[in-house]
């Protein structure tokens, strides 16, 4: 591969640390009223989240401080000021994520358009190379082709078209969801189950927290002492039970995970916000606490490279990890944690969980400062029309959760003291697989394509190149000790490359006459049988017998 072909390669550089945290933990004990006075509450200030949501996405680009006001203002009347104001910032939230999906949606027919335009101008049958895919296999695959691209480019004229307008197309409470209506027999529900699942996730019991007020949160307020008090609206008011429309709860909370962390935060009365939910299946109302967190000063890049480096190269089924030291030399042998991605988003969840928790230990025990891992995007990856019949492909790569375990691992690691490296992911595979997986390979040790990658993203966040260092000069110049490796700098192209045959001289060699450049002239045997003489052979004739 010639240096032209090569794509850039991105610097590595340290993740930044986790900027929010969230606990939760169940509300147990609840009475009966407590449950009706939630469910009520939660189906009240939901019908005025959907309103506001619809009103948002009328007001479209059109939107402005006077608009924000006037909704926030309607919804006072028929709740609270806090209230209000959570909803319509809720609101904005979502509508400005729809915003950002759709520009990612966009971005997907825009490359799958010019993917297809492109294998539709090569002739029938042209094969792909490794750069750009080639024609389609036979007309009629070509004729179905045709028919997609009119059908993407009339939905990128839409999309567009949405965009420029302040469009965008929002199911409050989840469009999986709501898509499951129709194939409730292979989600394992009856219509009432449905309903009371979409109802619940239509609900609205969130509150954003007020630095400066009483416990940080005026509307949803949690003591030290785990009492959990809410506000009520205006039209629910008559179910108070204690002074100023509020309803306290029977149960009482106390966070396992960062308890301590929240309960200085309270009293020091500093914004928390809070949610209530209710898990439908298990029957479970739970509450989630969350606040923002300064922004974590991260380590230098070569404080993080001081004491080696942990290599991790993500897979659809499990993390294959190598050790390195702080030189790039790996140390010990390869681990794998395996995960099953074939589950629930619950299980799949906690199976990611539980094989980072695995990651972080062993790197605790191997005494490094840094975790480098791939910075994977396969956004743009996933096009059925950039990998054509490759189905196994695209599901292998769908399945590998890229964004989450990034954001997920960053956070995790942050608790053990570990940073995380974030490198270029090019070419990792296929350059580790050539420079290491064979030299590492031993009858006790077997190498993978995904363990030598995992090196060579050590290497790369180490700074150093994922070629092999040269080997040193043998104790003779003979090839009794095997071929060596072209000893040239780190940065000569081709070094690693194995010793010239024999034929090549050096320039400063004497020059054979007769001959090519590279080439040697026959030896003269030295046998009696085929030796030769520069004059005229002549018969003896005494050797004539007869």
């Amino acid at each position: 591969m010639s240096k032209k072909q090569l794509r850039p390669i991105d610097a590595p550089f340290v993740a930044l640390g986790p900027s929010g945290v969230a606990i939760r933990d169940r509300l147990k004990h609840l009475t009966t009223e407590d449950d009706k006075v939630l469910r009520l509450v939660g189906e009240h200030l939901g019908n005025l989240a959907l309103l506001d949501l619809k009103a948002r996405c009328a007001d479209g680009n059109e939107h402005s401080t006077d608009t924000w006001a006037a909704r926030k203002q309607g919804l006072t009347a028929a709740s609270s000021s806090r209230w209000a104001g959570s909803i319509t910032k809720a609101t904005h939230d979502q509508w400005a994520l729809s915003r950002r999906c759709q520009l990612a949606h966009i971005q997907s027919l825009e490359a799958g358009v010019r993917t297809l335009m492109h294998r539709l101008s090569q002739p029938v049958g042209e094969k792909g190379t490794k750069r750009a895919p080639g024609g389609y296999r036979s007309k009629g695959e070509w004729f179905q082709k045709t028919r997609r691209l009119h059908t993407l480019e009339h939905r990128l004229d839409r999309a567009r078209a949405d965009r420029d307008n302040g469009v965008v197309h929002v199911v409050r409470g989840g469009r999986r969801l709501l898509n499951t209506r129709h194939n409730l027999g292979k989600a394992q529900l009856t219509e009432a189950e449905w309903r009371r699942r979409w109802e619940t996730e239509r609900w609205f019991l969130a509150a954003d927290g007020e630095s400066g007020k009483r416990y940080g949160n005026e509307t949803i307020r949690v003591t030290p002492e785990g009492e959990v008090s809410i506000k009520l609206p205006a039209p629910l008011a008559h179910h108070a039970n204690t002074r100023h429309g509020r309803y306290v709860l029977a149960s009482k909370i106390a966070f396992a995970h960062r308890g301590a962390e929240w309960a200085d935060r309270i009293t020091a009365n500093r914004a928390v916000a809070y949610r209530i939910h209710l898990d439908v299946q298990r029957g479970r109302w739970y509450l989630t606490a969350s606040w923002q967190r300064p922004a974590v000063k991260t380590i230098p890049l070569e404080t993080a490279r001081a004491k080696g480096m942990i290599g991790v190269d993500t897979n659809a089924d499990h993390f294959a990890a190598y050790q390195l030291d702080r030189h790039g030399n790996p140390v010990g042998d390869p681990h794998r944690f395996f995960y099953d991605l074939s589950g629930t988003a619950q299980y799949r969840d906690a199976q990611i969980r539980h094989a980072i928790t695995q990651v972080l230990h062993w790197a605790k025990r191997c005494g490094v400062a840094a975790i480098a891992i791939e910075d994977l995007d396969f956004t743009a990856e996933k096009t059925r029309e950039k990998h054509g019949r490759k189905k196994r492909f695209r599901q292998l790569i769908s399945k590998i959760p890229t964004g989450k375990l990034k954001g997920r691992l960053v956070s995790m690691a942050a608790e053990q003291g570990l940073s995380i490296v974030a490198v270029d992911p090019a070419y990792t595979s296929q350059w580790g697989a050539q420079h290491w997986q064979k030299p590492l390979a031993a009858p006790r040790r077997k190498m993978s394509r995904h363990d030598a990658a995992g090196i060579a993203i050590g290497r790369r966040a180490l700074g150093h190149p994922i070629r092999r260092r040269t080997a040193p000069p043998q104790h003779h110049q003979s090839d009794g000790a095997g071929h060596r490796t072209v000893q040239a700098d780190r940065d000569v192209r081709g070094r690693e490359g194995t010793r010239p045959p024999v034929t090549e001289r050096a320039h400063d060699s004497r020059a054979r006459t007769e001959t090519t450049r590279g080439t040697r002239a026959t030896s003269a045997s030295k046998t009696v049988r085929d030796a030769r003489s520069a004059g005229t052979w002549v018969q003896d004739p005494l050797l004539i017998t007869g």
